[in-house]
């Protein structure tokens, strides 16, 4: 069984910008991360790395992150950056996207006050402008990762929500408890959750590994797929 490129593509962005990374906490342990994780193929092999970065600023947060991964030819050639206030309200969220030959290039601005968000999409072509209604203290992916790893450090998961990466994404978390997991040839004992997200381009479930360290570090991303499981990993 083979699988197709874009298909690959569409399942493992979302995912990777989803992600959410035992003592309470009530905000995050630093004013910096950087975080650099291997994309697996199910025999283990790379497929790429992604990475995320976060910073702390006067106005609240700052996010990137990246993915470049791909198979024989073709490649996922991908930069996200965000912004948003001290509470993770999005601010601006902007996506870079190069599937193979397919090119996106896009960036939304967030009027909390309002309850609305516009859109601007420059590649391709003929994206135009999009405004549309948010719920009180929209989040884009990247800044719901961060949202979801601090309510865990509050003992809390977070609510299920609509999300923007783009379009909206429906997702719903669900903790199963602690799991041990092999890490750097140990066994570590983590925080599993089973994520779920529906949307214009995917409708899929993936399992979720957290360190119990105050940052509530993701180590474990399973992603299940047609040809097998696919793995993304803390690497060290």
């Amino acid at each position: 069984m083979t699988i197709r490129p874009i298909t690959l593509a569409r399942v493992f962005v979302p995912v990777l910008l989803f992600l959410p990374p035992a003592s309470a906490q009530t905000g995050f342990p630093f004013q910096y991360e950087s975080l650099r994780y291997s994309v697996n193929w199910p025999s283990g092999l790379s497929l790429g790395e992604a990475t995320f970065t976060a910073h702390h600023t006067s106005a609240g947060w700052s996010f990137d992150a990246t993915l470049d991964a791909g198979i024989p030819g073709f490649s996922i050639a991908d930069k996200f950056r965000a912004s948003s206030t001290a509470d993770l309200c999005s601010l601006e969220f902007e996506r870079n996207i190069g599937h193979g030959a397919k090119k996106t290039r896009e960036k939304t601005t967030f009027d909390q006050r309002n309850a609305t968000a516009h859109r601007v999409t420059v590649l391709p072509a003929d994206g135009g402008i999009t405004d549309f209604d948010i719920p009180s203290c929209a989040r884009d992916a990247l800044a719901f990762v961060y949202f979801v790893r601090r309510e865990m450090g509050q003992g809390r998961v977070a609510p299920a929500q609509k999300v923007f990466f783009g379009a909206g994404y429906s997702v719903s978390l669900r903790y199963t408890g602690a799991v041990s997991i092999p890490v750097a040839d140990k066994q570590v004992v983590t925080d599993h959750i089973v994520a779920s997200l529906k949307g214009p381009k995917a409708d899929s479930s993936f399992e979720i590994f957290f360190a119990r360290d105050a940052a509530r570090t993701p180590l474990l991303i399973k992603i299940p797929l047609t040809v097998g499981t696919f793995s993304v990993e803390l690497v060290r």
